[in-house]
């Protein structure tokens, strides 16, 4: 038990030394995140419909 409680201490200081983003930071991840799976999402559907024409001019 005692094993247990020292591992959320340690857990707790090291948590103490993370040096976290500000809220603005986190917001303009968000968006490159956002903007990114939206571009890599259009793309991917328009490979996809250009396959399934092309499948669909050969059948």
């Amino acid at each position: 038990m005692k094993k247990i409680i020292q591992f959320f201490k340690e857990s707790y200081a090291e948590l103490k030394k993370v040096t976290w983003p500000s809220r603005e930071e986190v917001i303009s991840s968000t968006k490159v995140v956002i903007v990114s799976i939206t571009i890599i999402a259009i793309a991917l559907g328009v490979v996809d419909f250009l396959l399934f024409k092309g499948i669909d001019l050969i059948f």
